[in-house]
């Protein structure tokens, strides 16, 4: 071979390593997702961000994650931060329904799609996001109605409800309120005479019991929370005033985390409807889908059920949350 042949060759072969590299690093390159979550405020909240930070990094998506501290305006600084950091996708649950229009316009100007998780927002203009992923909180509402009026069917006399409501503006907490209100309103006998936020907190909720307690006492006969959080700490106040939960006042939850299938256990709850946390892998195969061009569902529901006390320690080993 001639030295002209062999520049020749090597020239070529330089030549196609510079076209191959950079075509190598663009289909390695990682979708970069950003998420903004609500905060720390429940089991089942630490439970959805771990189902998303371990399923993004089993599926090799690059995740900013962001802790709002359950307050908007976090979530909004992190919103702008994700369309200045140039990301691919934007996710978030938002910590209260109304007052996203103009950050989500500044994110559809930037040309990135959003996913909302487990909360949706109260806008009229739809195109703001691309899919709402999470479950049905007014059939969660309704799941915890029904119960009730399964187990007081066959009682006489007035049923008093005090109900913990989730935090104020959130949709979890409007939506878990009219679910219940609309299966109750069918019996006459069953009334709420209490309804206060706690928060979604535990510390909360154990607060608004005890002053539920000192302003109706025994005329209490049923506890709905709107998440079991606030119910294992509305358990210790019943305690604490001398009362046996579920003996004294049924307890009724929502979430059916491990917490609540422990009070179950120890025959301190009556009955948790659940509310799936473990998002992680129905986000991140939407994610995938939305940045290979597909078209995504405008509404994505989890499947979820209902764990009355009689069937907690059987189903306790299964449960990952």
């Amino acid at each position: 071979m001639t030295q002209k042949r062999r520049t020749l060759i090597a020239t070529m072969v330089a030549a196609s390593f510079a076209v191959a590299l950079p075509m190598s690093a663009m289909a390695q390159k990682k979708i970069v997702l950003g998420f903004s979550q609500i905060g720390a405020e429940s089991e089942w909240r630490t439970a959805n961000t771990n189902s998303i930070k371990e399923t993004a990094a089993k599926e090799g998506i690059d995740l900013k994650f962001s802790d709002a501290q359950q307050k908007q305006e976090n979530q909004i600084k992190a919103l702008r931060s994700f369309i200045a950091q140039k990301v691919d996708v934007i996710a978030f649950a938002p910590v209260v329904e109304s007052g996203w229009d103009t950050v989500l316009k500044e994110i559809k100007a930037a040309k990135i799609p959003v996913i909302l998780t487990d909360r949706s927002v109260d806008s009229k203009d739809t195109s703001l996001y691309v899919t709402f992923m999470g479950s049905d909180f007014t059939e969660e509402g309704r799941k915890a109605g029904r119960w009730l009026l399964e187990k007081v069917k066959n009682t006489k006399g007035d049923v008093n409800v005090v109900e913990l409501q989730g935090t104020v503006g959130s949709g979890p907490a409007i939506d878990r309120k009219k679910g219940f209100e609309e299966i109750i309103k069918s019996e006459p006998r069953i009334k709420i005479i209490r309804s206060q936020t706690g928060d979604f907190t535990r510390a909360k909720g154990k607060e608004v019991m005890e002053a539920f307690l000192k302003a109706e006492g025994k005329k209490i006969n049923v506890l709905y929370a709107h998440n079991d959080d606030m119910a294992i700490g509305a358990i210790q106040a019943i305690e604490e005033a001398g009362l046996k939960p579920v003996k004294d006042i049924t307890i009724i939850s929502v979430d059916a985390v491990k917490g609540a299938f422990e009070a179950m256990i120890a025959g301190k709850m009556d009955v948790s409807v659940e509310c799936s946390p473990l998002l992680g892998p129905q986000l991140m195969a939407a994610v995938k889908d939305l940045v290979a061009g597909k078209t995504l569902p405008r509404r994505i529901v989890t499947q979820e059920g209902i764990f009355p006390m009689e069937v907690a320690a059987k189903e306790f080993p299964n449960r990952k949350y």
